[in-house]
């Protein structure tokens, strides 16, 4: 089996698209389906199904997909073991979150910047399960989570700080100075962003214990707090975006203690190693982002 072969294979099934895959690879479609179709005859097996435009992996592919990652792996590995700089270069895909990027990752961002600007971070915005997902198929190579969990399958995690919590309201609110209970917030407007977010998931969860609940959802936090400001209703976000308005007084802090803790986590898929400049990502974000924590 030749390697060529093989990571065009390993793209294929990540992204499940000859199409997407000629693209990052950057080659024509047309090379891409005549180096799968060599590998199958290589091998005597059918490694996709076609399903009209849609394919999948069949049971042989699925058989194929870890060895061949683990091939890929070590020939990088190797590669970098006889050629790696001493200077950190290379492209870094990192999974982020709205509310890390704009609060926690500009010190980090701005160390790359200044001091290693041969290293190019690329950052995606997506949470939990999506994040996860994506640095177990090799499409990120390091992420940011904001999880309760600290163990998560086939994922090696650093937990870089405890990620405080603020249920958050307008001045004024009839809430406000009093001490609050998960029954003092059954039948008032309650703010979100999107699901899927660890802290919304967990606030509705609790929540739900009590009566079944609707938020109103602004999908961004920047819109959540306005919201919020407003009038419209109470919100849980991280501390830290909210911390401005609090200080200044468009926000205030309710009286309630979330009976659940998140963590700021940077994970990587597991057995996998880091190059250089990943390696110098992830000490650096321990440094910097454990800092503020």
């Amino acid at each position: 089996m030749e390697l060529r072969l093989l990571v065009t294979f390993e793209k294929v099934a990540t992204v499940l698209s000859f199409t997407r895959a000629a693209a990052e690879l950057s080659y024509a479609q047309s090379s891409v389906t005549s180096q799968i179709r060599a590998l199958e005859t290589s091998l005597g097996a059918e490694l996709f199904d076609r399903l009209g435009s849609r394919i999948r992996l069949t049971e042989a592919g699925e058989r194929l997909l870890p060895y061949a990652r683990q091939i890929i792996e070590l020939t990088e590995e190797a590669r970098a073991a006889v050629t790696e700089p001493e200077e950190p270069s290379g492209t870094l895909t990192v999974g982020t979150m709205e509310s890390l990027t704009s609060y926690r990752l500009p010190p980090l961002l701005e160390f790359f910047h200044h001091r290693h600007p041969k290293v190019r971070l690329a950052l995606r915005t997506t949470i939990g399960d999506e994040t996860r997902q994506a640095l177990r198929q090799g499409t990120y190579d390091v992420g940011f989570l904001m999880e309760e969990e600290t163990e998560h399958p086939g994922l090696q995690t650093a937990v870089l700080a405890v990620e405080p919590l603020a249920l958050v309201a307008a001045p004024g609110h009839a809430l406000a100075g009093v001490p609050v209970a998960t029954a003092d917030l059954t039948g008032r407007p309650l703010l979100a962003t999107e699901p899927g977010c660890a802290y919304r998931d967990l606030f509705e969860r609790e929540l739900s214990a009590l009566e079944p609940v609707e938020f109103m959802e602004f999908g961004t936090i920047e819109a959540t707090k306005r919201a919020a400001a407003a009038g419209l209703g109470i919100a849980l976000l991280p501390e830290v975006t909210v911390a401005a308005e609090l200080a200044e007084g468009s926000l205030v802090r309710l009286a309630w203690q979330a009976p659940f803790t998140l963590r700021t986590q940077l994970a990587w898929r597991s057995g996998k190693r880091l190059p250089a400049h990943a390696r110098l990502f992830v000490e650096q974000a321990r440094r910097l982002v454990s800092e503020q924590g």
